[in-house]
């Protein structure tokens, strides 16, 4: 995961820490070793851990450990990565979702966001569990609902968070409610400062050992409906579903093709027509219904506005649409249209990593598009151009109709990530981009690959064990 700016563990904790379904099929244990080994092995770990502990630290971290990985060993060198992760993490900070209380208890804790990103503001968050009587926490971890409130007065609307989220039925369960830090004209939920609270918070429930990975939600109402719109596309290869409430984003600011692989609810009322919001929403419904028509087993949606209602709805259907879902960390078809956030961009998305964005004027952007079939990896690289075709009649400054113009990408630099769940690693790979092959052979793990990968996502599913460098 990029930084913005750490727990030792034991084959027992390793089974808590992600849950003994999940451990098994993605990390795995190895066989007994020697003395010798062992000692190789804790050197390379601690080499390892210090390469996370730069990155980290925000620092330019490099990293040489070019190690072939046999394909026997791969499970116990993902624990050892993973192992070396959770060290450098915890060595700088403390994981919140660990020992998670009840909600009920209205526990609270606060975060200061980086004053480079913002001066003085601090996030306020309840945080905690729901498990109702008689029921059970699941073996593989909670699922994880991230709510965001919307423009009211902050600290009232951060009670009525947590009012909701006792409500919502969706239990047993996990929630996270932050207050936003600072109010304003054009304060969001999405700005740089919050992107650094968001990436801190994916990070610990990843490393939770109580939080299932491949059940993360995030959802909010008005100035939250926006924020978790936006972050659904931003973020989207975290999550296992998303959903905004009484909100409405211009296209641009959310491409739904990122949204390819989980589920998305969108309810706003039909006469909510403040910012265009029902008619925002009535857009986004019209273009994930044209790529679900294209891809029928992607784009999984339920967009509505909700008859007889304006800004105010029943907020309660959404948490339990959500709960439905579980991320696949590894689809075979990826969309992802690149775009940058407050000027910031992903250094990454599911199983591809940008190393170098070329140049490019304001209103154009690179899309990627993945098909994995086999053994053929077949990966489409473009520059999208947007076109104003309309403008609002008040403001005259929110994009109410758009064009996209598409060009063949140049000047573009990034890694494709691969292992045993996307390609049979024991057979040979083709990897063609914008039709030209730029790699065709067996490919060869290592543990450079393995700890470069983690270190992009923080994300024990994505520990990848080989890696194909594209330039164009």
């Amino acid at each position: 995961m990029q930084p913005f700016v750490k727990q030792t563990i034991n084959k027992k904790s390793v089974f808590k820490t992600l849950g003994l379904a999940l451990l098994t099929a993605t990390l795995g244990f190895g066989s007994h070793t020697t003395a010798a080994a062992k000692t190789d092995n804790s050197t390379t770990a601690k080499v390892i851990e210090n390469y996370f502990g730069e990155h980290l630290a925000g620092k330019d971290a490099k990293l040489n450990c070019n190690d072939k990985v046999k394909t026997a060993d791969v499970a116990s060198s993902r624990t050892m990565v993973w192992e070396a992760w959770k060290r450098a993490n915890d060595a700088q900070d403390k994981n919140i979702m660990v020992n998670l209380p009840n909600l009920s208890d209205a526990k609270t804790g606060k975060w200061q966001l980086p004053a480079n990103l913002e001066p003085n503001a601090i996030m306020p968050y309840y945080y905690g569990k729901k498990v109702a009587a008689g029921e059970t926490v699941p073996a593989d971890g909670l699922p994880l609902f991230v709510y965001m409130h919307g423009s009211g007065p902050k600290a009232q609307e951060w009670i009525t968070g947590l009012k909701l989220a006792q409500m919502f039925e969706d239990s047993p369960s996990a929630y996270f409610i932050p207050q936003i830090p600072n109010e304003g004209n054009y304060y969001r939920w999405w700005q740089k400062s919050k992107q650094w609270a968001w990436e801190k918070l994916l990070r610990m429930a990843m490393l939770s050992g109580e939080i299932n990975p491949n059940r993360i939600y995030m959802f909010g109402i008005s100035e939250g409906g926006y924020g978790s719109q936006r972050l659904a596309s931003y973020y989207a290869d975290y999550l296992a579903a998303a959903g905004p409430m009484a909100g409405g984003e211009p296209l641009r600011n959310a491409p739904v093709e990122n949204c390819a692989n989980i589920g998305f609810s969108f309810l706003t009322g039909e006469y909510d027509q403040m910012f265009f919001r029902n008619q925002f929403t009535t857009d986004t419904k019209m273009a994930f219904d044209s790529l679900q028509a294209l891809h029928p087993d992607l784009f999984k949606h339920r967009i509505e506005l909700v008859p007889n209602c304006a800004h105010q709805i029943d907020y309660r259907p959404t948490t339990p649409w959500l709960s439905k879902f579980t991320r696949n960390p590894y689809p075979k078809h990826m969309m992802w249209e690149d775009f940058d956030v407050d000027g910031r961009h992903r250094q990454g998305f599911y199983n591809l990593r940008v190393d170098k964005r070329p140049v490019l004027d304001p209103m154009s952007r690179t899309t990627y598009t993945m098909d994995i079939t086999g053994n053929n990896v077949n990966i489409t690289a473009k520059t999208v151009t947007y076109e104003v075709l309309e403008t609002d009649p008040y403001w005259h400054s929110i994009e109410m109709k758009i064009k996209r113009h598409y060009s063949e990408a140049a000047d573009l630099q990034f890694t494709v990530f691969l292992d045993e769940h996307l390609v049979d690693m024991n057979r040979k790979v083709t990897v063609m981009v914008n039709g030209r092959k730029v790699f065709a052979g067996k490919l060869k793990p290592n543990l450079q690959n393995m700890a470069e990968s983690l270190a992009t996502f923080g994300d024990p599913c994505r520990i990848y064990t080989a890696a194909v460098q594209v330039k164009l």
